[in-house]
């Protein structure tokens, strides 16, 4: 059973960045691929990145690419998401996720089998 913890949301204006975290509760962190999704009332779950198990690789929706930066810290089993240039359009609920099971890198929140609880991203414009 993996635990994972998100934290870093918050309310912040148009053009300001955050770095969002998540903690997760065991070493075998390193052995699979890690992703974020967000979202927002009325929508479905978007994703944004996920990074492989090494975080030799990434991949980002074309929403956020050259904006956010996903990274990884396997020495800490932390995930990372560094947020620049935030759009009001950015305000949602932010998870991360984890593929225990097929390890596959994925964009499809289907492929993830661990979520987070999420934290809140609101921008003001």
């Amino acid at each position: 059973q993996v635990q994972l913890v998100e934290s870093g949301g918050g309310l912040v204006q148009a053009g300001a960045s955050l770095r969002l975290s998540c903690a997760a509760s065991e070493r075998a962190f390193s052995a699979y691929p890690m992703g974020w999704f967000r979202q927002a009332p009325g929508k479905e779950r978007e994703f944004l990145a996920f990074i492989t198990w090494s975080g030799g690789d990434t991949y980002y929706s074309d929403s956020v690419k050259g904006r956010f930066t996903i990274s990884r810290d396997n020495a800490k089993s932390t995930l990372f998401l560094q947020m620049n240039s935030l759009k009001p359009e950015d305000t949602a609920a932010y998870y991360c996720a984890a593929n225990t099971r097929s390890r596959a890198n994925s964009t499809r929140p289907s492929d993830y089998n661990y979520w987070g609880q999420g934290t809140q991203v609101t921008v003001s414009s």
